[in-house]
């Protein structure tokens, strides 16, 4: 007999709904800041851009070290460590308490994660075919920022199920670890193996000191600072690091301790990551000058269009189809909760591409500066046009929530299918 579909979203243990709610809280407040930090950029770039590029490419740290690195670079590459480190913490969280624990259980998110990434790649590669460079560019539409999607769904719709914002949240965590692997095998050039094996020991020792439950933080912040640091000028881009470490960071309580150590690190890393770190690359690498001829790159530059494309078209067709697909091939269900017009709001908000796709942009066109502000146009302006259309469509989605509470009592929305749908 063939085993029923899982019903999703599940339903979480109260210790890892109380996590969701802190995380949601932190990267809705995180992406506000990041929106104010990029209408700064773009402010201060338009009104001087000399004077704001100067900032930027600031030259900063020991140049005997290799670590001579220009301002936008420490964003990119140490900033968004902490980034990547609170993103690992998530994946270990996930695996470990959350939806991805039984593999089988989360399939409607993974399918729609991994479903949401490679339709944006395969779009943009159709827009773009025989464009010049286009190749290097693929991954750039495939990232979702999960900041400024919740700040989205927080401003516009935070009266939509639970459900919803669980999803999104389980499937940007899928994504984000999609996105260091792609920028991990993809994005690396000459390699320095012997440093990159320092680095791997380091985080291996971190691994190991996690498992023999030492907590000090002052063994563990030099050997994670060591770790990025040769991670860093092996080759391999630093962020590598901070996923790896936030991924070997225990996630399980031991007698005697009230939180685990991944809680502790949250608790104090995340306010840093959501309302320093992430807000700082946004500045630093959101300040284009929007002249006539950036402007008209969006409509001309099949590169900037295939960006857009698969932003706005890749994400949505990505994520919504892959979760009918995993509906209609009877992998799993959806609560009676929701409905399909709230899937297509959510992987509406999946075209906000911004930080990681900013992060790619630049690592595959960093050295033809035109191109790399033509992208970073491409992706404000797909991200902004995937907001819109993500908020109309979610203010009406809250009004028909609204209106069906009221007819079938409190939060029971006919969705497609029920958990009495077999």
């Amino acid at each position: 007999m063939r085993r029923a579909a899982q019903v999703w979203p599940l339903r979480p243990t109260a210790r890892y709904a109380a996590q969701i709610a802190e995380a949601l809280r932190a990267e809705t407040l995180g992406g506000v800041i990041m929106l104010l930090a990029t209408v700064a950029a773009l402010i201060w770039a338009n009104v001087s851009y000399e004077s704001y590029d100067s900032i930027r490419t600031l030259t900063l740290g020991p140049a005997a070290l290799h670590l001579d690195l220009e301002l936008y670079k420490w964003a990119q590459n140490g900033l968004l460590a902490i980034f990547f480190f609170i993103a690992g913490l998530e994946v270990k969280e996930e695996f470990t308490h959350g939806e991805l624990a039984v593999l089988r259980k989360a399939a409607l998110p993974i399918i729609a994660a991994l479903s949401g990434m490679a339709v944006p790649a395969a779009v943009y590669l159709l827009v773009t075919i025989g464009a010049p460079d286009a190749g290097r560019g693929w991954a750039i539409p495939t990232a979702t920022d999960i900041a400024f999607a919740l700040a989205v769904l927080a401003v516009t719709a935070s009266a939509m199920p639970a459900a919803l914002r669980a999803f999104l949240l389980t499937c940007a965590v899928v994504d984000d670890l999609g996105a260091i692997t792609v920028i991990a095998l993809f994005y690396t050039e000459g390699l320095n193996v012997p440093m990159l094996l320092a680095g791997a020991a380091l985080i291996a020792l971190y691994g190991v000191l996690q498992a023999r439950g030492v907590t000090s933080p002052w063994l563990y912040v030099p050997i994670a600072l060591a770790a990025w640091y040769f991670v860093e000028v092996s080759g391999l881009h630093a962020t590598v690091a901070g996923v790896a470490l936030g991924l070997l960071t225990r996630c399980r309580t031991r007698p005697g301790e009230s939180r685990t150590p991944a809680e502790a690190a949250d608790h104090r890393i995340r306010p840093i990551s959501a309302g320093l770190a992430v807000p700082v690359f946004a500045f630093l690498s959101a300040g284009v000058p929007l002249t006539a001829s950036a402007v008209g790159a969006i409509f001309s530059d099949r590169v900037v269009l295939g960006v857009m494309a698969g932003l706005v078209v890749g994400k949505f067709l990505g994520v919504f189809g892959g979760a009918w697909i995993a509906v209609r091939l009877g992998l799993a269900r959806l609560s009676a909760d929701l409905h399909w017009r709230d899937m297509a709001a959510v992987s509406l908000l999946g075209g906000i591409g911004f930080t990681v796709s900013l992060l790619i942009g630049d690592l595959a066109y960093g050295d033809d500066p035109a191109r790399a502000d033509a992208v970073t146009t491409g992706v404000l302006a797909a991200s902004l046009v995937s907001s819109l259309l993500a908020a109309a469509l979610l203010h009406f989605r809250v009004r028909s929530h609204a209106a069906a509470a009221g007819t079938s009592g409190p939060g029971r929305v006919p969705g497609p299918m029920s958990e009495q749908d077999d």
